[in-house]
């Protein structure tokens, strides 16, 4: 007997499902084009040197590479000769392949947004599978601290508008990453092994972080736990020192308490910093980015991170992650990545973006009953339609037919029962569907086609006119 389990770290999705991922899909495409975002897709399979090169070390052994076909399958030219093209890991790399292929049709200043599966051979985890859906949005073609305060803004209202309201971005930028590895005496050709094993942090914890900085030799044992306590407690460190509010801790930050904190850690990574240039730079850009998310949803949500490090290599400046207290890894992320279309082309073009993980927040929603919140509301429908028409008697099949087409030029979702039968088979049938009214019809002594009309929730069951039914279904 064949295994009908789909394959490890991919799924199935039922039509319930599917309902709540589309409305999620729908919000975030709705609140990225009032932000200016335009569309774009790209292919599920690319080059396999498009991608190799571009996520460091441990991305590149992520990669699901796809075996050559038939006659150019050469084993003896090892990997070469065995793949030329992988499924897409992520999709930042295509869309930098874009524009540098594209760069003479788009504007001077290109805004997209981008929502398509993309493939790890990852460990499947709790939100973290080997399919899934990125929903990204990028800004091509300027250096702007304009670009990060729009692209924090724009994930805000969107989480805001799905019903969260304990979400923090973490912002930190690759500069000061650099000055306090420099700072801490991390010679420069290790900053790569250091930002790795630093950014595991959620997935091995502190103690696997210390021993992974200490088995890529990124410092002696004395000093990695100095870089360490740097990274993993800036944070607590900053609130000792300089602050007086414990408490915020367990419940979150207020916006006024954030500021406070913000501005703390600004503080402690100057002194810390000290004559290093590019950190002291990399900190007036997030100061800059902390001034122009005022006044727009991420006012009170951006918090300055000092450990958030980001593994993939392709970062140049300011980094983001969205947390929530439930979840041990992120909502989503990104940053700015300056030298990543330089790659494919000459030319050097700027560009920052965000990129919202599905998944994850499907799961935090349903942990949360936040779907159901939303049905109530009356957002969210996961009713297969919002009427079944059933007949118990042959003759009146076209009938059915003919009422359907009628409500539906109304806009209304109807589902005709395939089969003329007794009352008892269509009615356990709308229940298990869970659609919400049913019409019956029949005829009655004069041949008259009458409607009786149900409602499942309530029960309650009525003779209706036809020219009534669709407002009786509306409202």
């Amino acid at each position: 007997m064949s295994n009908t389990q789909p394959a490890r770290g991919m799924r199935d999705f039922l039509p319930a499902d599917i309902r709540k991922r589309e409305y999620v899909i729908g919000v975030i495409k709705e609140v990225y084009q009032k932000y200016g975002f335009e569309p774009l897709e790209t292919p599920s399979v690319e080059n396999l040197e498009t991608l190799m090169g571009k996520y460091g070390e441990e991305g590149n052994q992520l990669i699901f590479k796809i075996l050559k076909r038939g006659e150019k399958l050469d084993v003896s030219a090892g990997e070469k000769g065995l793949s030329d093209l992988a499924l897409r890991y992520d999709l930042t790399v295509p869309l930098a392949r874009v524009v540098a292929n594209y760069k003479d049709k788009l504007p001077k200043f290109f805004k997209r947004y981008q929502i398509q599966p993309v493939w790890r051979a990852d460990r499947p985890a709790r939100g973290r599978f080997r399919e899934f859906y990125q929903c990204d949005v990028d800004a091509i073609g300027s250096k702007s601290m304009i670009v990060e305060a729009e692209l924090c803004a724009a994930v805000s209202e969107i989480l805001q508008r799905l019903g969260f309201e304990d979400f923090i971005i973490n912002l930190n930028h690759r500069e000061i990453l650099r000055g306090m590895l420099e700072v801490c005496g991390v010679q420069e050709e290790k900053y790569s092994d250091a930002l790795i094993a630093l950014d595991k942090r959620d997935k091995i914890g502190n103690e696997g972080v210390l021993q992974e900085l200490e088995n890529r030799n990124v410092l002696t044992k004395e000093k990695t736990k100095e870089l360490f306590i740097q990274f993993a407690n800036l944070t607590e460190i900053v609130i000792d020192k300089y602050l007086d509010f414990p408490e915020a801790q367990l419940r979150g930050f207020s916006a006024e308490e954030l500021e406070v904190l913000n501005t703390a850690i600004f503080t402690h990574l100057t002194e810390f910093m000290g004559e290093n240039k590019s950190g002291q730079e990399a900190l007036l850009s997030l100061k800059q980015i902390l001034s122009l998310v005022k006044n727009t949803p991420a006012e009170g949500r951006v918090e300055i991170n000092p450990n958030l490090a980001r593994g993939l290599s392709y970062y140049t400046g300011a980094i983001f992650e969205i947390n929530v207290p439930d979840l041990a890894g992120s909502l989503g992320g990104g940053g700015r990545y300056d030298g990543l279309i330089g790659m494919f082309g000459k030319e050097q073009i700027p560009a920052c973006g965000f990129s919202l993980g599905l998944e994850r927040i499907l799961v935090v929603m349903e942990e949360r009953g936040m779907f159901d919140e939303l049905v109530k509301a009356g957002k969210l429908s996961i009713d297969s339609a919002d009427v079944m028409i059933a007949c118990f008697d042959e003759n009146l099949v076209g009938e059915s037919l003919k009422l359907a087409a009628e409500l539906r030029e109304k806009n209304l979702r109807v589902l005709v029962y395939p089969e003329a039968s007794q009352k008892a088979k269509p009615m356990k049938y709308a229940e298990q569907i869970k659609v919400p009214f049913v019409c019956l019809l029949k005829q009655n002594e004069n041949s008259e086609v009458q409607i009786s009309f149900k409602n499942m929730q309530t029960g309650e069951q009525e003779s209706v006119e036809r020219e009534s039914l669709a407002e009786k279904i509306l409202f």
